[in-house]
């Protein structure tokens, strides 16, 4: 997008911002961001990105709208119901600002597609909610040092992850290992819709102070957050040189 005196006028309250600026709000508009994953984690997080000004915005998913998705996902509504995710998402990006380039790929993200879709983007959003993606995701990133903003949610609790692969800090393996025997997601253990929607507006958060390069104090550390006592807590991560092999030869 450009700076036109509308979007002068549209991100004007961004712009008065001193970390921001009319040469920040210039580097939102050229950035271009993948989410992975439209559900209840990339529905906040598109919002939140497209009412931001990122320019370009990739998604990626395969998944119909079902109507026990409407309480969190709130990119959508009853209308939508059995409509694909990816193609509703772009409709109501179009409609906040039709200037946005929007890639949807009508697809699950596997070994086949990953890196041809990733290598268009600066940004990586990760948004799945099962181990076998986001070790993939983390894997590729990792490998072609693409800049990864993850998020997890379950039940009342919510983890964000803003790895800068460009530096020797832990990735989502050095977290997580392996995967549990128990592997728990929305369907199988509840989420209360807000949780979706703090853990999203946080990743979209993390994307524009990403793309600024303000400070980031998630680098190393993951951010986990308790709805049910309104805490936030930074937890460091350790770094697994093990790990780390294992990942660059994947």
């Amino acid at each position: 997008m450009k700076v036109t005196d509308i979007n002068l006028k549209r991100f004007s309250k961004q712009i008065v911002l001193k970390k921001v600026g009319v040469a920040g709000q210039k580097r939102i508009f050229s950035s271009k961001v993948l989410v992975i994953g439209a559900g209840g984690l990339g529905s906040p997080l598109i919002l939140y990105l497209a009412n931001s000004g990122i320019g370009n915005i990739g998604i990626i998913d395969d998944d119909k709208i079902e109507i026990s998705n409407l309480n969190r996902q709130v990119l959508f509504t009853t209308r939508d119901v059995g409509k694909l995710k990816v193609v509703q998402a772009k409709k109501v990006i179009k409609k906040i600002n039709n200037k946005i380039k929007v890639n949807i790929y009508k697809s699950n993200i596997g070994k086949n597609n990953i890196k041809s879709i990733i290598s268009k983007f600066d940004i990586i959003c990760d948004g799945t909610d099962n181990f076998k993606s986001r070790y993939l995701i983390n894997d590729y990133c990792l490998k072609y040092k693409k800049r990864l903003i993850s998020a997890a949610i379950s039940k009342f609790n919510a983890q964000i992850f803003n790895f800068n692969f460009r530096k020797k800090i832990p990735c989502y393996r050095c977290f997580m290992p392996e995967i549990p025997l128990e592997q728990n997601n929305c369907e199988s253990e509840g989420i209360m819709s807000t949780v979706a929607g703090i853990a999203g507006a946080l990743q979209a958060h993390e994307v524009i102070n990403t793309i600024l390069n303000n400070k980031n104090v998630l680098n190393g550390k993951m951010l986990f957050f308790d709805g049910l006592k309104l805490e936030f807590r930074k937890i460091k991560l350790s770094r697994s040189s093990k790990c780390i092999k294992e990942c660059i030869r994947k």
